[in-house]
């Protein structure tokens, strides 16, 4: 299940989501392209959080640069696209500016959570994926019944379905503690607790925001989703015939 579209698109140009996203391309593309694999670990190593390094008392400016180095074009397309999706409609709602520093801080929740996961941890850690998660969280918290689309791959069969945003980001939330809590710390491999700490920290920061405009009225007003007329898509279906089972 991957989600690819949201059907309330904010009403007023994302300058802040888009900047971001040209930011993390254009750093990827500066740093990824000619460069052996040997040269990005170099890069990774250098730029990237290293929580032991972090305790140690040093490289506090990694926690930032972190956020804007990527391990690879999917990795850069799937955070860029879970940005644009959730983004543009939180910018609106919080501000240019306000939206900005809700990005950054929630990206230093994350940053935090997972060094205190794994305070003696010598892999970096690279991704926009924790600020992210703040996105997600504060989404979740403004507009819970918001429809998002999703894209649905079961072997040869795939189809998009639209579902509420309390289902999607709710149960992405519960896969990120549930892997959190089952893989060992030195494993490597995806920061789960950035993910998680990103998202708790998206809904504090946006509580305020939720409670000035009337926390469960505010609810009833938007029906839990984005104040826009709602974009109407049609599902796809696959286009790979089934096959009937045929008896003996």
């Amino acid at each position: 299940m991957f989600p690819i579209r949201d059907h309330n698109p904010s009403g007023q140009t994302p300058f802040v989501t888009l900047a971001l996203i040209a930011i993390n391309v254009l750093v990827f593309l500066g740093f990824f392209l000619g460069r052996n694999d040997f040269q990005l670990q170099e890069i990774f190593f250098h730029w990237g959080l290293i929580p032991a390094r972090i305790m140690a008392g040093h490289s506090y400016e990694t926690i930032v640069t972190s956020m804007f180095l990527h391990a690879g074009w999917l990795h850069l397309a799937g955070n860029m696209l879970f940005l644009w999706i959730f983004g543009d409609n939180l910018e609106e709602e919080m501000g240019h500016f306000g939206f900005l520093l809700f990005y950054l801080v929630a990206g230093l929740a994350a940053a935090g959570l997972q060094t205190l996961a794994d305070t003696g941890s010598r892999l970096p850690m690279v991704g926009a994926s924790g600020a992210i998660a703040g996105v997600m969280g504060g989404y979740l918290l403004l507009f819970p019944r918001a429809k998002v689309d999703v894209l649905f791959i079961f072997l040869i069969f795939f189809r998009i379905f639209a579902v509420p945003a309390w289902i999607v980001l709710g149960l992405w939330f519960g896969i990120q503690i549930f892997a959190g809590l089952s893989t060992p710390s030195d494993a490597g491999g995806v920061a789960y607790w950035a993910h998680a700490g990103g998202f708790v920290a998206g809904l504090l920061l946006t509580l305020p925001a939720w409670l000035r405009r009337g926390a469960g009225g505010y609810w009833q007003a938007t029906r839990g989703r984005p104040p826009h007329p709602a974009s109407e898509f049609e599902a796809a279906r696959s286009n790979i015939p089934l096959v009937p089972r045929r008896r003996r």
